[in-house]
């Protein structure tokens, strides 16, 4: 049965908390993950490069210079790809690298990534985080005492709270998330994936049906 350990609001261990086995206990299924994490990162490309080619260059029109008896070598335009200047002769041009996820695969790629996390002991879990006011310094703090201070972090939240979001978003290497928006990238890129005890019980609900 996956597990992970679960921390006080002060950063001390308090008990041991069983994950749900549908979500962080399944077989890490590799060729998803690896067909997820192609498909993420072609659709975080702009696909907007542009360069000119030979008839879009400025220029052209008359013969640089007649075709022989100059001594120099036959040119028909300053255009042309082997001229300073002239058009590229199969420039790259505007395309859409976006690549359709199918959401069995999404969820697959999910429950994989979260499962390795778990069976890494890399899932640490808060059992109540409730700030008045944002105050980096406390969240930092907290995360010294949970032994994985300046490790890259994914901080997932419930919903939307707004002071530990601004008390996180000055940490270096931390990324703070709420759990419905949490994706298998974010989850693999980090050294630990921190969420409270009530985060844990929404993505078992939400993902684990």
């Amino acid at each position: 049965m996956p597990s992970a350990m679960v921390f006080d609001r002060e950063g001390n261990q308090i008990h041991t908390l069983e994950l749900n086995e549908r979500l962080f206990g399944q077989k890490p299924n590799l060729s998803v993950i690896h067909q997820y994490v192609k498909a993420y990162l072609a659709n975080q490309r702009q696909g907007t490069v542009k360069k000119k080619n030979r008839v879009e260059v400025r220029g052209g029109g008359a013969k640089p210079w007649r075709q022989k008896g100059t001594g120099r070598a036959r040119a028909g335009t300053n255009t042309s790809p082997i001229w300073v200047g002239g058009g590229r002769a199969f420039p790259p041009l505007p395309r859409d690298y976006h690549t359709e996820i199918p959401k069995k695969m999404k969820r697959k790629a999910l429950i994989s990534t979260l499962s390795a996390m778990a069976s890494e002991n890399r899932v640490k879990i808060i059992e109540e985080i409730s700030l008045d006011v944002p105050k980096t310094k406390v969240m930092a703090e907290l995360f010294e005492k949970m032994g994985i201070g300046g490790s890259k972090i994914v901080f997932l939240s419930e919903g939307k709270d707004e002071n530990s979001h601004k008390s996180c978003r000055n940490l270096k290497d931390l990324v703070f998330k709420r759990a419905c928006l949490v994706n298998p990238y974010d989850v693999l890129t980090c050294d630990f994936l921190v969420m409270t005890k009530k985060t844990a019980e929404n993505l078992t609900e939400v993902f684990a049906r």
